[in-house]
């Protein structure tokens, strides 16, 4: 860089630096991977949070206050000579104003923002803006947890390879047993530490978790390829259909039928016994002038008007024994009692369900083995979209009334409770007992480290079986939570993201993020050129804890799972897998 930062730095003058727009959870994770690749950051925002804003000055990046969509305040941040802009403000109409304002400023700008608008984003895309999604981005990771498939399927050089993880079944070196597929990184015993890059003649025993890497067709021919460990088939491992379907005219049958207040039902069995009995005692008793019996359909036909209190007096009882002129004041005592509170409760049912359906929810009756989503913000309805695209059932939980993902959920007949999440009684209405998962993504990390816990003790003996998936900004806070309350799946979204944003500003081509354990992963094709440091590099040479999962040569040509022998040459393009930190870092100072 032309100028590094001083301790009271005068940023309007520099070059070759990033700005970022937004000193929030994203921008934070953004600034330090930028840090750990080498560039120099000055950091904008009117209204930053203040933890987070010591986070980022701790690392002698510069701050300043005023608004990104201000010519001016950009002007200050140095765009006339930055290298690029990332603007991951929280609202999508002040990182769209901030990109226009950027682009009018420096057209040949490399700008990057945070949008989870489609359709602006589209918009931004053909004015060449990068736009990152980060509940997308984030999505795939959470909705693997959820279903515990533990597998990616990636395409690196035209070819689609497979990262999968399976359990070691005996004990014996990494090269003894999967001698023709890498080893990205060992779990040993299953746990959430992770081993990356193993040398082969590492040891392992039954119960270790093996992550590997290789071609989708060479891995599924040795019968390691995806597989969930559940019944639900998900996008990863080809997805079934969802069971979502379009109301049907018996919804709202069903609905009565399966509603919780059983009285209803109560009500219509009393009726119809009532109906059985009084047929019965009108066919043994009524005599008709004549001296005949009345008819089945005659007594059926007299028993429903009395009980509908018509009365039309086409059958008289003034002539019949008097125990059945006692069973016909019976008849019209009890039936109109059980008539009226028919309709009653008819009544109530019908208005509880508009209700229901104006507010969003819906009863959850009968359902099983789905997901609970806790959280309706951007992040979690991707996670639902990505578990209801696997084809897994899915009850969301939020305490807005007023979300906007409100609509897009009711017309995908997805359950919605709205209800306060730390109240164990909201997880009785979501049937939590028969329930596969719990995903927890709120936008605080305090509420969803309370709701987990809450959730794990509601769990009792089925908590190992049961992922318990949380979203954590912090990832240090995310480590420690994981192993003081022994939570197996803690995500920072931030963490899946902020590669993407930090890839597009340094022109680097990110391929995807995933975890392997509590270990982000990064997948990225790095193209080789002449004369740079990797031009001639052997693999060998590469850092220890980074694959090189394949190499696409100049002339067309591929080496895939290469040896530590093979070197690079410019025009080669090289496809890495490995941990964030390590291959940002090599990238950024290639």
């Amino acid at each position: 860089m032309d100028h590094p930062p001083d301790p009271t730095p005068v940023v309007s003058a520099w070059t070759g630096h990033v700005v970022v727009c937004g000193v929030h959870s994203d921008g934070v994770r953004i600034v330090e991977q930028l840090r750990q690749a080498g560039s120099t950051v000055v950091a904008v925002d009117a209204a930053p949070d203040a933890a987070l804003l010591r986070l980022a000055t701790g690392q002698e990046v510069p701050y300043l206050s005023g608004d990104s969509r201000v010519p001016a305040t950009l002007e200050g941040a140095g765009i006339g000579g930055a290298a690029a802009l990332i603007c991951v403000e929280g609202d999508d109409l002040h990182n769209l104003a901030t990109a226009l304002v950027a682009r009018a400023l420096r057209p040949e700008l490399r700008i990057v923002v945070g949008l989870r608008n489609a359709a602006v984003g589209r918009a931004l895309a053909d004015i060449g803006v990068s736009v990152v999604d980060v509940g997308k981005l984030s999505a795939p990771s959470v909705v693997e947890a959820c279903l515990r498939t533990h597998s990616h399927e990636l395409e690196l050089g035209g070819e689609s390879f497979l990262v999968t993880e399976v359990p070691c079944e005996r004990a014996g070196t990494l090269g003894e047993l999967y001698d023709d597929l890498a080893v990205l990184a060992i779990r040993p015993g299953g746990s959430r530490s992770v081993v990356v890059a193993p040398v082969p003649d590492r040891e392992v025993v039954p119960g270790d978790i093996a992550v590997l890497v290789g071609r989708a067709a060479q891995i599924r021919s040795r019968g390691l390829g995806p597989r969930p460990l559940g019944e639900v088939a998900t996008r990863f491992v080809g997805a079934r259909a969802p069971r979502y379907s379009r109301p049907r005219p018996t919804a709202l049958l069903r609905y009565l039928i399966t509603s919780v207040d059983r009285r209803l039902t109560g009500v219509l069995l009393a009726l119809g016994g009532l109906i059985v009995v009084s047929v019965t005692i009108l066919l043994i008793g009524y005599r008709e002038v004549d001296g005949r019996n009345m008819s089945p359909l005659d007594a059926l036909y007299f028993t429903i008007e009395t009980i509908g209190t018509v009365g039309f007096g086409d059958f008289y009882f003034r002539d019949q024994d008097p125990w059945l002129r006692g069973w016909a004041i019976a008849l019209m005592v009890i039936g109109a009692g059980l008539v009226t509170l028919f309709f009653a409760l008819l009544t109530n049912a019908l208005i509880s369900r508009t209700i229901a359906q104006s507010l969003g929810r819906r009863r959850v009756t009968g359902l099983s083995d789905h997901v609970v989503v806790v959280g309706l913000g951007s992040v979690g309805n991707a996670v639902v979209d990505g578990l209801r695209d696997a084809g897994s059932e899915v009850v969301v939980v939020d305490t807005d009334e007023e979300n906007r993902f409100l609509a897009t959920v009711r017309r995908q007949e997805i359950p919605v409770i709205i209800a306060d999440a730390t109240v164990p009684e909201t997880f009785d209405m979501v049937r939590l007992a028969h329930a596969r998962a719990v995903a927890v993504m709120t936008s605080d990390d305090l509420t969803n480290i309370e709701i987990g816990l809450a959730v794990r003790d509601l769990l009792g003996s089925r908590r190992l079986e049961v992922p318990v998936v949380l979203r954590v900004f912090d990832r240090q806070l995310a480590d420690t939570v994981a192993a003081s309350f022994d939570f197996r799946y803690v995500r920072s979204t931030a963490a899946l993201a902020a590669p993407w944003f930090v890839g597009a500003a340094l022109g680097l081509d990110v391929l995807g993020t995933f975890y392997v354990g509590s270990q982000p992963i990064l997948v990225v094709s790095m193209p080789v050129g002449k004369a740079t440091p990797v031009d001639g590099m052997k693999l060998g040479d590469v850092a220890a804890t980074i694959m090189v999962a394949s190499v696409r040569r100049a002339d067309g040509t591929s080496a895939h799972l290469p040896s530590h022998e093979t070197a690079l040459a410019a025009g080669d393009v090289a496809y890495l897998i490995g941990p964030y930190e390590e291959l940002l870092g090599m990238l950024g100072g290639r």
